[in-house]
């Protein structure tokens, strides 16, 4: 028996009249039961209001269900009094959630309710519902552009469900995207992620919308998520997701670098922000990341960044150190374990926070390989992005997928002057970027000293000589 559904598609194709259809099926129709709970969560309390208003229209509409329904509109209630069955309208406010017991789950729009607020609400609904027999989760709305998100989790999922690559009998779910290989301006393609155009969704508005988007570049992101369903940022950044993930390797055997030839980038810290370490490996150009967090700071980083830390901790992508500020000692003796190692031949480094460290380093008589001071300016970090890019478009750099670096790559935003020089921008880029700026430096730094490829002398010269 189905237990959780999923349908994902564009804006406008009538998600909100679908929330509210399903929510009286259940309240008074015929997937009824004696006092169940149906409850709506949305992102806010305006578009909870917009399904609650669609749903009381319904029964408005018909004398028979009108005679049947109390419906409080301040609170967003309406009870069907012949099987004491009630429906609630919730925004995100998860405190509201909690004594609830509901038997249908209906959430809508939620790529748009972010990882803390949001994700507290998701968790109260749908964990409430252990005292019901066949309780239901009903999750309807556009994809997100993030792929850490709840949404795109529970879309590859369905996917990965329908595929038959996962056998869930409890999940069924449905996607209409178009592929990000087709040409999304292409009207023939238009009904792969919007089922309603014929019906009700406008082809006219479709045309125009897709006609401003070729017009103006800015807009066509905004066009590819909404209207085509693809998981694609809004706002652009400094590396194409799709390049990035490109590098993936799923082949890497960490253990067999040792001993080949590398170099390193460490970018450190405040207090309670990430302390970041790379090495890069020019040869078979394998990147790897270390990160640090304060331990007592995951959880309330986990909520203001709106991404996972505590699960990345518990996979081994952050360190945790104790306490409440980053343990500098702890990462002095973890990067005298990495590079005893590998043994890097140099690591660049920001000079921000680094007389600390070099103080525990001779208090614990550790010798780190030669570090080479690297500025955060034009001068350096230009030439160390373009390389990383080269690296990068030329599929001459090859990473684990370690979520928290694609995560960071993806928050780069860039500064660029007059010449067209480049650096990260880390006021302009909208989260942590602290492991990118390590691997940009570390590969950066390989750049600037390039090993030189072995000198053969042609077979015909030596034959001469």
């Amino acid at each position: 028996i189905v237990r959780t559904g999923l349908l994902s598609v564009a804006r406008k194709n009538g998600k909100t009249g679908l929330c509210a259809a399903l929510a009286l099926a259940h309240l008074l129709g015929p997937e009824q039961e004696p006092r169940g709970q149906i409850v709506v969560g949305a992102t806010d309390r305006d578009q909870s209001g917009l399904i609650f208003d669609e749903l009381c229209a319904f029964i408005r509409g018909t004398p028979a269900f009108d005679a049947e329904c109390n419906i409080q509109r301040h609170a967003k209630v309406i009870e069907h009094l012949p099987s004491g069955s009630t429906f609630r309208a919730l925004s995100s406010d998860a405190k509201k959630a909690h004594g609830l017991s509901p038997s249908v789950v209906i959430l809508d729009e939620l790529a748009q309710w972010g990882h803390g607020a949001g994700r507290a609400l998701y968790d109260a609904l749908t964990t409430a519902q252990g005292a019901r027999a066949e309780p239901l989760v009903i999750i309807i709305g556009t994809q997100s552009a993030d792929d850490l998100h709840l949404m795109s989790e529970l879309v590859d999922y369905a996917i990965a469900v329908r595929g038959g690559s996962i056998d869930d009998a409890t999940f069924s779910g449905h996607v209409y995207a178009i592929p990000t290989d087709v040409d999304v301006f292409a009207e023939a393609n238009w009904p792969l992620a919007n089922p309603a155009i014929g019906d009700f969704r406008s082809l006219d508005d479709m045309r125009m919308l897709a006609e401003r988007a070729q017009r103006m570049p800015t807009l066509e992101a905004a066009f590819r998520n909404l209207f085509c369903n693809q998981r694609i940022d809004a706002e652009e950044r400094w590396l194409p997701g799709a390049e990035w993930d490109a590098c993936r390797a799923d082949d890497i055997d960490i253990d067999a670098l040792a001993g080949q030839r590398c170099v390193g980038g460490l970018d450190l810290g405040s207090v309670r922000d990430l302390t970041a370490f790379a090495l890069f490996f020019p040869e078979s150009g394998v990147l790897l990341v270390w990160t640090w967090c304060p331990a007592d700071h995951l959880r309330v980083r986990a909520s203001s960044d709106r991404v996972p830390y505590d699960v990345w901790a518990e996979r081994g992508y952050i360190e945790p150190t104790p306490g409440r500020a980053t343990d500098k000692r702890r990462v002095a003796l973890r990067l005298a374990d990495i590079c005893a190692r590998y043994t890097p031949e140099a690591i660049a480094f920001d000079r921000w926070q680094m007389t600390e460290l070099e103080r525990i380093l001779a208090e614990e008589g550790i010798t780190l390989p030669t570090m080479r001071s690297w500025g955060q300016g034009y001068q350096t970090m230009s030439p160390a992005m373009k390389a990383f890019e080269e690296r990068v478009l030329n599929r001459q750099l090859r990473h684990t997928g370690n979520p928290l670096l694609t995560w960071a790559i993806s928050n780069v935003a860039v500064e660029r002057d007059a010449a067209g020089n480049l650096k990260p921008s880390k006021e302009r880029s909208r989260e942590r970027i602290d492991p990118a700026v390590a691997a940009i430096m570390a590969v950066g730094l390989a750049a600037t000293d390039p090993r030189p490829e072995p000198f053969e002398l042609p077979e015909s010269l030596v034959l001469a000589i």
